[in-house]
């Protein structure tokens, strides 16, 4: 210890206040422990202040506009005139609206926020840093812990994010002008969303992707719904190249972007790419260097990640990890479930992490949302499958909104129906996949979701539709 320094304890030290780290903070002050949260930048983490919130805001603000302007087929005709910086303003209002909300459920939970940076001295003790002149710094003793730091954007060489017309996401989120042009490195979920964002607001718009589709991960039919209505809005595709380095152009007029063919044997030539801005998506990687693990005796994997058990502990027993530092899938609503059995385990609750039921969703256009198994997925672990699928163009109310392409897919269990995995592309796949992740947490069956009375008109028929398709009567569609 530093003389000078204020020693306190708790029995709970949580450190990061994103999804993981406040949801775990509220759930361990409902049990009654006593917790200090330990955040550096802001309230709600990288999601709320720079991520999930702010981009969905955006999208729903850009796609607001892009219908009113191309919505002709239903005798609309407009012209919508896009004040980026009204847009960003109205987008920052809603990102302080549910910060000051963490702070204040925090609070109401009897929570001691703290600023400032941790880091492990011992592996009961950490020193805060408090940022600003003279703040100095203090040591908080712990009876047990969580790490929950999230996760920051990767950098690629040559494109540091501090050179102006380079941007990782969170800078793009916060532009006030719309560019002109925009290359993004990469076509993954947050490329793919952004390129979205910008196409719609009029900008020229160019994803370079190593691999040879977008959004690696997820099945082709998933994808192509998303890549039409890319290539709809004049977004285009250079796959197989990565970005290598970029410099002002001769004229002074914006950016030259230099990308060379992903594979060494390929005989395609080098890109150079013209554009305003560059803006690098190619993943994410957790922040546990900061931490000084080692003095804690907590490993980490050779990408940076905290390794746990099925309670979240980490290699230290009383120390437990949540959220992106924890590992994939770099999710929030992982983050925050991970986050809630870590505090549960440590007020002596019998609670367990289950990803079984873990939806994935990408807010592309459309959506893709997934939970539970792929069919092939089940396939390789030895199910006898049932699929049954509806496409959103047989759906009443997907053509009472315009919006009709995509599907809904659900795998499950031949011999009893047990409801295994499902798939949607479409509109409001993120609401829709929410029945079909409690089918398969419950263990419900096709026939359960089939027999379930749906609202008509609603998209949600789709689910039951596709339901009923894996049992060979579905009304709306051919029967396979």
């Amino acid at each position: 210890m530093v003389v000078g320094d204020v020693t306190t304890g708790t029995d709970l030290l949580i450190i990061g206040a994103g999804p993981a780290g406040y949801v775990a903070a509220i759930r361990a002050g409902q049990l009654d422990l006593d917790v200090t949260l330990v955040e550096k930048d802001a309230y709600g983490g990288t999601c709320l202040n720079y991520g999930c919130i702010p981009s969905k805001a955006l999208i729903t603000a850009t796609d607001i506009a892009h219908e009113a302007g191309n919505a002709e087929e239903m005798g609309i005709h407009a012209d919508p005139a896009i004040d980026l910086a009204g847009m960003v303003e109205w987008k920052d209002g809603v990102v302080d609206q549910l910060t000051s909300g963490v702070e204040k459920l925090c609070k109401a939970n009897q929570v001691t926020l703290l600023e400032g940076t941790a880091t492990f001295a011992d592996e009961h003790t950490v020193r805060v840093s408090h940022s600003g002149e003279g703040q100095g710094s203090e040591t908080l003793e712990f009876e047990n812990a969580i790490v929950a730091t999230g996760s920051r954007p990767i950098e690629i060489p040559n494109f540091e994010y501090g050179d102006e017309p380079v941007l990782n996401s969170k800078q793009a989120l916060a532009l006030d002008a719309v560019p002109d042009s925009m290359v993004i490195v990469g076509a993954g979920y947050i490329g793919m969303e952004l390129a979205g964002v910008f196409a719609k607001l009029g900008t020229d718009v160019t994803v370079i992707e190593m691999l040879d589709s977008i959004l690696p991960g997820y099945d082709d039919d998933l994808k192509r719904p998303v890549k039409q209505r890319a290539n709809d809005l004049g977004i285009e595709f250079e796959f197989g190249y990565t970005a290598s380095e970029w410099h002002d152009r001769d004229d002074g007029d914006g950016i030259q972007v230099l990308a060379e063919p992903a594979a060494d044997d390929s005989d395609d030539e080098r890109l150079e790419l013209d554009a305003e801005k560059v803006l690098v998506a190619v993943g994410r990687q957790p922040v546990s260097d900061t931490l000084a693990l080692e003095e804690a005796g907590i490993e980490t994997d050779d990408r940076g990640i905290i390794e746990t058990d099925s309670r979240g502990r980490t290699s230290a027993e009383h120390i437990f990890a949540a959220g992106d530092v924890a590992g994939e899938p770099m999710l929030a609503h992982k983050g925050s479930m991970e986050g809630k059995v870590a505090a549960e385990v440590i007020a002596g609750e019998p609670s367990a992490i289950d990803h079984q039921a873990m939806p994935a969703v990408v807010f592309t256009d459309p959506e893709i949302a997934t939970v539970g198994m792929t069919e092939s997925e089940a396939e390789d672990d030895g199910f006898e499958t049932i699929v049954g699928t509806f496409p959103f163009r047989a759906s009443g109310r997907a053509l009472t909104t315009g919006d009709t392409d995509g599907f809904v897919k659900i795998v499950a269990e031949e011999s009893d129906g047990y409801v295994l995995g499902a798939s949607i592309v479409g509109p409001e796949a993120s609401e829709l996949i929410a029945e079909l992740g409690l089918a398969v947490e419950l263990g419900a069956t096709v026939e359960d979701v089939a027999s379930t009375v749906h609202a008509h008109p609603t998209l949600s028929e789709s689910v039951m539709e596709a339901a009923e398709n894996a049992l060979g009567h579905a009304i709306h569609t051919l029967n396979r």
